[in-house]
């Protein structure tokens, strides 16, 4: 701790820096149902379940020194698996707050959801909040009804794969790079020297196939209001407001939280319900819908977030359906 109290008071002295944020990690567990809101009485026993998708979308333990949150892939079965176990659960409302995440991941979660709503027959209503971009639009898909903040962030409907050559600099400081391979594009992608047309050509491919895929999901997800030639049309990598989303036919609804959950109860065909949410062991108290999972677990550990250097650049090598402002291209 001491270390890092340092570090944060020594960085801004070494030129243009806007800070470092220290926050506290959050440690993993089993997800335990907690109540959100009550029913209007008490002789209703039925369910609403809030299922939170927070933060980038990848299937990995995120935990650790440095790092907080947990396996985002392996959560979200785990709340999906406890609202189709309960049979009180009657309607699910999926709150997305995400910009997306790798292709794998993204698609896992999206086939998860739809699973649960072909097995369960529960309806799930989507509720975009700040983002619901890329993955996280992909997934969302996935729901019956999709609702959207008049002020969310959604679409960037595409695949980007963050790539650099960095050869010229690594001539600059005298460094090359040899690598001892079993075939000429083994090291495609290498940031050590320029890309060759082949290999250009190999990982394009790669990038439209996923693409087409999210094409055919989104088809498929907003069949009623769009036909697939204009989902190829709207699926440029832009990001739209969710005014706009909602007048292109990308969402369902403008509108907010209570509202998805209105819908979800009408969907349902319920007048009452309570709300109720899945957090891991080392949640903190929801006194409302708007609550967050999060507290200070019992053993400290400590996030480092320095500003211009998070977001894809930890992520590695890889196809992302992933929207961040600022990403470079």
């Amino acid at each position: 701790m001491p270390r890092c109290i340092l570090v944060a008071m020594l960085l801004p002295l070494a030129g243009c820096f806007n800070g470092v944020l220290l926050t506290p990690a959050r440690v993993g567990g089993p997800v335990e149902e907690r109540k959100v809101t009550p029913p209007d009485s008490f002789l209703c026993f039925d369910k609403i379940a809030l299922i939170d998708v927070e933060g980038l979308l990848v299937n990995a333990h995120t935990g650790g020194f440095l790092t907080s949150g947990d396996n985002p892939v392996s959560t979200f079965r785990e709340r999906l698996d406890a609202a189709a176990l309960d049979k009180r659960v009657k309607a699910v409302v999926l709150r997305i707050n995400s910009p997306g995440g790798t292709v794998t991941a993204s698609d896992i979660m999206y086939r998860d959801l739809v699973n649960f709503r072909e097995q369960t027959g529960k309806p799930v209503v989507a509720c975009c909040m700040d983002v619901a971009a890329s993955g996280g639009y992909y997934l969302a898909m996935g729901c019956d009804r999709v609702y959207a903040h008049p002020t969310t962030v959604t679409g960037s409907i595409g695949v980007i794969m963050s790539l650099y050559n960095a050869s010229r600099l690594m001539n600059l400081i005298g460094v090359k790079n040899e690598p001892i391979k079993s075939g000429a594009i083994k090291d495609i992608g290498n940031p050590a020297r320029p890309m060759t047309d082949e290999e250009r050509v190999i990982l394009q491919g790669l990038i439209n196939n996923f693409h087409e895929q999210f094409l055919e999901v989104v088809a498929r997800g907003r069949h009623e209001r769009l036909n697939a030639q204009r989902v190829r049309e709207l699926a440029d990598g832009r990001v739209y407001s969710g005014v706009e989303a909602k007048k292109l036919g990308l969402v369902d609804e403008v509108g907010y939280l209570e509202d998805a959950l209105r819908c979800a109860l009408q969907m349902a065909c319920l007048k009452d319900a309570a709300v109720v949410a899945y957090d891991t062991a080392a949640c903190d108290y929801r006194g409302s819908i708007y609550a967050s999972g999060s507290k200070l677990p019992a053993e400290m550990k400590i996030k480092v977030e320095v500003p211009g250097l998070s977001g894809i650049t930890g992520l590695g090598p890889g196809f992302y359906y992933l929207w961040e402002a600022g990403l470079p291209r």
